[in-house]
């Protein structure tokens, strides 16, 4: 019994901090206007302990997507604009990559187990259909930002995603979103100085938008060639 109550904690705990946040309204201290009025004491921080600054931000991010807390946007522009694109890019790939495996762990070891045990044939059947090229289609949903990194998160212990494949698709999905933002927070500063704040749609304007969505077709080309050789392999049969 209490070997079963442990094994909730985790969640629990993820719980509590997302609720806190929202109590407490720590939402007020991750805006852009409070960012604009900070910027130089901010700045000044990273500037006299970087390496420092590198290891809050990233534990806070792992933290962030761990409880898909709404803040993961801000964050990444942030951490273009403390950092520089590159070193963020670097940065929150593995943060995020991080917390998201600990979401899935914790929802696979709790609410995936149940899900499991309730599960009908049909959804069993779409489970192994989805396993068959988790990869592919988990790299294809990272890559186009129109599904929410939670919600994928959140998916993949239901569909009983391997670990290592969940861990992969997510460490390269994400890297051409993270980047986008990372530049367009990189440019901040002087966004700040003509008054102006960053466009967070940036990333659905055709010029980038039309190469990730390129992207993610290609990671599924693996599945489409599969398909095909299927379906010839039965016609000659």
């Amino acid at each position: 019994m209490i070997k079963n109550l442990k094994k909730w904690i985790p969640l629990f705990i993820l719980i509590l901090i997302l609720i806190s946040f929202y109590l407490f309204g720590f939402g007020k201290y991750f805006s852009f206007s409070f960012l604009q009025e900070y910027r130089h004491i901010l700045k000044d921080l990273v500037a006299q302990h970087f390496v420092l600054s590198i290891l809050t931000f990233g534990i806070l991010y792992v933290v962030v997507a761990a409880t898909s807390l709404p803040i993961a946007l801000y964050l990444t522009i942030l951490g273009g604009f403390l950092f520089g694109p590159v070193v963020a890019l670097i940065v929150i790939d593995l943060s995020a990559t991080l917390g998201a495996t600990f979401l899935f762990l914790t929802i696979k070891t709790t609410l995936g187990e149940v899900f499991q045990e309730k599960a009908t044939p049909w959804i069993k059947k779409m489970e192994a259909g989805f396993q068959e090229n988790a990869f592919s289609y988990l790299l294809s949903l990272r890559l186009v930002p129109i599904f929410p990194f939670w919600a994928v998160t959140m998916a993949a212990p239901f569909l009983n995603v391997p670990l290592r494949t969940f861990v992969l698709a997510t460490l390269i999905g994400i890297i051409p979103g993270t980047f986008v933002y990372a530049l367009l927070g990189n440019g901040l500063g002087a966004l700040f100085d003509q008054g102006r704040m960053p466009d967070l749609h940036i990333i659905f304007t055709p010029e980038i938008f039309l190469p990730i969505l390129g992207l993610a077709v290609l990671s599924l080309l693996p599945i489409i060639y599969k398909k095909r050789k299927k379906t010839n392999g039965n016609t000659e049969s």
